[in-house]
């Protein structure tokens, strides 16, 4: 209970609960809570957007979700760490782990929250398009708080403990980019999530097109733009 308590304890971001991950002694542990966190929460709303197109669609999401968001992180973390230690971080691995993780489980609490408005629109409408863009939206919108507990826990390490260079926030904030570009592709080679019942169900679809072209394909669809 206590490290949930550290953990969740970022919603109401301030010295002191950036003080509580800091302060862990165990931070291994903290991190396998945190990851914990992530991934159940992940896999319920994978449930959910995959839940459109049937029961396989929904468990086959209900995976990839935490997939994407793992490994994304996997795959960025290490440039990310070894950049902050050659500007002169001092932060320790773990550490900087529990801070960036910290925005991953807000990142994954909020579009969890998100679900019951979800499930609204899933039984009120069937509009396949709609729903990927709300998804993205979310995305988004919970993308956007995630990283700003980030950026304020590398700021609380910066001014108040004097341990991590102000030059590592702007660099943080460029990763934030890298990282987005990273997670964007990762997904659309891990696609469908939500699954068009039009399509017979597919665990990966071919590798056509992007990301960016499904976007406004799908803004298209919504308003019934003919080409």
């Amino acid at each position: 209970m206590n490290a949930l308590y550290k953990i969740f304890a970022v919603f109401q971001p301030g010295d002191e609960s950036f003080e509580l991950l800091e302060k862990e002694e165990k931070s291994l542990n903290l991190i396998g809570m945190q990851v914990l966190v992530i991934v159940a929460f992940s896999i319920i709303y994978g449930i959910v957007m995959g839940s459109f197109n049937g029961p396989l669609q929904a468990l086959v999401s209900g995976l990839k979700l935490p997939i994407l968001i793992l490994l994304s992180l996997f795959i960025c973390f290490p440039a990310f760490y070894v950049i902050q230690y050659m500007l002169g971080s001092k932060l320790q691995l773990a550490k900087m782990a529990n801070i960036v993780l910290s925005g991953f489980v807000v990142f994954s609490t909020i579009i969890l929250s998100f679900m019951p408005i979800v499930l609204f629109f899933m039984i009120t409408s069937d509009n396949y398009a709609f729903l990927k863009l709300l998804h993205v939206a979310i995305f988004i919108f919970a993308g956007i708080f995630g990283m700003r507990i980030i950026i304020q826990g590398l700021k609380f390490s910066c001014e108040k403990r004097n341990i991590y260079p102000k030059l590592g926030i702007r660099v943080f904030k460029v990763w934030i980019i890298i990282f987005s570009f990273v997670s964007i592709q990762l997904a659309w080679n891990l696609r469908p999530f939500v699954g068009s019942k039009d399509l017979p169900f597919e665990i990966f679809r071919e590798k056509e097109g992007n990301f960016y072209l499904a976007v406004l394909q799908s803004v298209a669809n919504l308003f019934e733009i003919e080409d």
